[in-house]
């Protein structure tokens, strides 16, 4: 049945101009926005729209240690996805009649200064937060979840997020070149802050040579956990997920999804800036995205690491649009069996 009141909701607003700009993404015209929704970047328009979701952007790829390039991530989400229509097919919906979404723009993240991009992809996030949004963050490193992830609980509550954090890589050094804001360091800027406390956060898809064991040590102190690789391997995909999302919300009420796309496999996935093999599959990761949305209360998310200049075929710039999708499709579900 189509939700005739968000549907209105978005039209009523919508001029002919800006839809017209908007459809003519689709044909490599116009405005780019995500999966061409409404460009919504000013508050008191937010206020207006009153959207379910906002995607957002931190172009920020400073915290790199291997190949930068992540700050054209947003960018690229937005017009280099192949735009293959909005009914999602396994949930039998019409994503944007159950949902709202806009895209109300990037934070400003001036070249070369850390602390004010970080303090403007905090606030911008938290703007959206807290007029009951949920915000989608494109990253951009992963950094950017230090930040994004803290506005979430300053509006929802230190302690009341678990996050299920999928990465190849734990991301919990202390520091790293002498940088506490490395893209190796935000989970653990994350818990000794407590917003998210480490009982809280747990990690999937973790494989290869890095973090060494004292960090591992240090994790374990904190109460995280973490599900390898081999792990999955041995078990498979979805008990593996059961777990990490009961883990997650065994003391919280809400759900804040972090993506680094190196946790799927660089043959999926290869424009990434840290590449390591033998991870997740595609097919798995939409899916588990996609059911952490519609069964849980999701209330952020961001997807991270995209480095265009890497990609092949764009390859990666569409596992990450589509994850986004897969989220907003669930999201959707989850209004329509609720019955709103």
């Amino acid at each position: 049945m189509r939700d005739v009141a968000h549907e209105h909701k978005r039209d009523d607003l919508l001029s002919p101009g800006m839809r017209e700009q908007l459809e003519l993404g689709y044909v490599f015209g116009g405005l780019s926005t995500f999966a061409q929704q409404p460009f919504v970047p000013d508050l008191d328009d937010l206020d207006k729209w009153k959207p379910d979701v906002a995607i957002v952007g931190a172009p920020f790829d400073l915290a790199t240690t291997n190949r930068p390039g992540a700050r054209f991530g947003p960018r690229s989400i937005r017009t280099s996805a192949y735009e293959s229509g909005t009914y999602h097919i396994d949930l039998d919906l019409e994503i944007f009649d159950h949902l709202t979404v806009v895209d109300a723009g990037d934070a400003h993240c001036p070249h070369g200064d850390t602390a004010t991009s970080h303090a403007n992809i905090r606030t911008r996030v938290h703007e959206i937060a807290r007029r009951g949004i949920i915000p989608i963050v494109l990253g951009g490193d992963h950094s950017i979840t230090w930040p994004a992830a803290t506005a979430v609980a300053d509006v929802h509550g230190y302690g009341n997020v678990g996050i299920v954090h999928f990465d190849a890589h734990a991301d919990t050094a202390d520091i790293i070149d002498g940088n506490l804001a490395s893209h190796g360091t935000p989970m653990r800027r994350l818990i000794e802050s407590g917003a998210v406390p480490g009982d809280r956060f747990v990690q999937v898809g973790l494989r290869g040579y890095w973090p060494p064991a004292d960090t591992f040590a240090w994790m374990k102190e904190q109460g995280m956990v973490w599900h390898t690789m081999q792990e999955i391997w041995d078990r498979g995909f979805q008990p593996v997920l059961e777990d990490a999302v009961n883990e997650a919300l065994d003391r919280a009420d809400c759900l804040y999804i972090s993506v680094d796309v190196d946790s799927l496999d660089p043959s999926f996935a290869p424009g990434t800036g840290t590449p390591e093999p033998g991870g997740i599959a595609t097919a798995d990761m939409l899916r588990a995205v996609r059911e952490l949305a519609r069964r849980h209360n999701v209330v952020g998310m961001d997807v991270v690491e995209v480095a265009p200049a890497y990609d092949v075929s764009e390859l990666t710039v569409n596992v990450a649009h589509r994850l986004v999708m897969e989220a907003l499709g669930g999201m959707a579900a989850r209004r329509r069996d609720a019955g709103r």
